[in-house]
């Protein structure tokens, strides 16, 4: 293969959404498989949309990713910049050089003007109507125009844009890895404003361009560019280049229904479709992010690499170092992947049981720090190997375990009323001046004297453990119970069950009165 060199070319109008993850998630594993260049670009040359802070949350969401680029704006590299904006000065004699083949034209339609011309073909029922071959003529540009009325025009300065030239009846085929031979009509195609008034470039023009210049050799992004492609292989030829393979991405689907997986869509199903949580500042909406969430984020990029990619295999659990062993085009699937929430909180649990205790507890630390809780590290760690395999999210160490830290503030009522015996009570005492009495408080040691007690007294396990669990955490759910009991110290657990079996016996008497 010859030298690979990809780009991911997002623009900053927003949060990078989980579908530009995906995209950028496979330019880098081609690179990598093929000792090749992963490059970022930003593509910022639509000033109208340009939201500050997107680029630094791109850059940030990468990084978290761990997708690193060999070149961006901020690596460097031989091919910069790395910016459009900064480019600015080289793309208007790519679109002259155009007129001058003539495969471009000037256009002095102003915006009033294409909007007043469009709702008075709709109105007369021509929807859909193209600024085309057909449509040029009875339009203001230096084609319908004479040479004289053009140049004062030009001269003016005023609403001058560029479009590309398209004749009709021309065959374009798309070399697509992923869909195969993709045709166009050219006489289908718009013609594409490729030259903006505001001295800045469309993205038609400038990633040709660009792509040209950094000798981009594959270009893989998502389907909504499927239908531009044909302009851009049209300006490949005008130009005399040579364009680079392409390979186009299926859309990742929401979870339930039809259509492409949008940024409500998280806040619709309760789940993040952002690397970070991002405040809009046009709709006061703060959407949450994976992080945020909780998900790590090696988790995530396992799981979205199979959102339209298949390894060729049943296993699902990968590392990066395998994705990029494993990645090929040619197993991109064309149909739509559904976005399974419940599938991404199974990936995520499964490196969370397999990460270090160490690191978890290093993830951990600062909502610690957060809920204004204080244990040592050996208590962390402990609590974290007790908890790691019932949780899916990070949060949920607290959300499932907050009876490791404090006292339950609520007992589960239902569950007391059902299991608990007044007659019990004096069992539970002895328990208790048991486990006073002991010297060493081991899960062992503990589940030993318990147990002992239970089958010498001729007692129903299911009438005794359940109690002790309620009144130890508060609740039936938790990791095993002589494993807490020792966690949370001797003392700790003689008061919490003293305390609780107060409770659970004005419980009972209030269901017998």
């Amino acid at each position: 293969m010859t030298n690979v060199r990809v780009r991911f070319a997002p623009s900053p109008t927003g949060p990078l959404h989980i579908g530009g993850v995906r995209t950028a998630l496979y330019n880098y594993l081609f690179a990598k498989k093929h000792g090749g260049t992963f490059i970022l670009r930003i593509e910022d040359t639509d000033q109208k949309r340009y939201v500050p802070g997107a680029e630094e949350y791109i850059v940030k969401s990468l990084e978290w990713f761990g997708l690193t680029s060999d070149e961006s704006p901020l690596a460097g590299g031989d091919y910069g910049p790395y910016r459009q904006s900064e480019r600015k000065s080289m793309y208007k004699k790519y679109a002259e050089e155009l007129i001058e083949k003539g495969f471009a034209y000037y256009c002095f339609d102003t915006s009033d003007e294409l909007d007043t011309w469009r709702k008075e073909n709709e109105a007369s029922g021509n929807q859909g109507v193209k600024y085309n071959y057909l449509t040029r003529g009875e339009m203001k540009n230096s084609l319908s125009l004479s040479p004289e009325e053009s140049r004062k025009l030009l001269d003016k300065g005023e609403n001058v844009t560029i479009r590309l030239k398209i004749e009709p009846n021309r065959s374009i085929t798309i070399n697509d890895e992923v869909r195969g031979d993709v045709t166009f009509n050219s006489s289908d195609l718009d013609e594409k404003v490729i030259f903006k008034a505001d001295g800045m470039p469309t993205y038609h023009l400038a990633n040709i361009v660009d792509d040209h210049k950094m000798e981009i050799s594959h270009v893989i992004r998502g389907e909504e560019w499927l239908s531009s492609t044909p302009h851009h292989l049209l300006m490949y030829e005008y130009f005399g280049w040579t364009p680079p393979s392409f390979s186009h991405l299926s859309l990742i689907i929401k979870p339930v229904g039809k259509g492409k997986l949008g940024k409500r869509d998280g806040a619709k199903f309760g789940f993040p479709v952002f690397p970070f949580d991002w405040f809009d500042t046009k709709t006061n909406e703060t959407f949450i992010g994976f992080q945020e969430t909780g998900y790590l984020p090696e988790a995530v990029i396992n799981f979205v690499s199979l959102l339209g990619w298949n390894p060729g295999n049943d296993e699902e659990i990968f590392t990066m170092e395998e994705l990029i062993k494993l990645f090929s085009l040619d197993r991109i699937v064309k149909a739509g992947a559904r976005f399974d929430v419940d599938k991404s909180k199974w990936f995520n649990q499964q490196y969370i049981i397999a990460k270090a205790n160490t690191e978890l507890a290093d993830l951990l630390k600062p909502m610690l720090v957060e809920r204004n809780i204080d244990v040592t590290e050996d208590y962390l760690l402990k609590f974290v190997d007790l908890m790691k395999e019932r949780v899916e999210m990070l949060p949920d160490f607290f959300t499932g375990g907050a009876f490791f830290f404090s006292m339950p503030e609520e007992i589960e009522e239902k569950m007391a009323r059902k299991k608990y015996k007044l007659e019990n009570r004096p069992h539970f005492d002895a328990m208790i001046e048991m486990m006073r009495n002991m010297q060493q408080f081991t899960s062992s040691a503990i589940e030993t004297t318990i147990k002992s007690y239970i089958s010498e007294n001729e007692l129903g396990f299911g009438a005794i453990l359940p109690i002790l669990r309620l009144g130890t955490c508060g609740t039936m759910k938790g990791p095993d119970l002589f494993e807490t009991m020792e966690l949370l110290g001797q003392q700790e657990v003689i008061d919490r069950l003293s305390s609780s079996l107060e409770v659970f016996t004005e419980i009972k008497n209030r269901q017998n009165a």
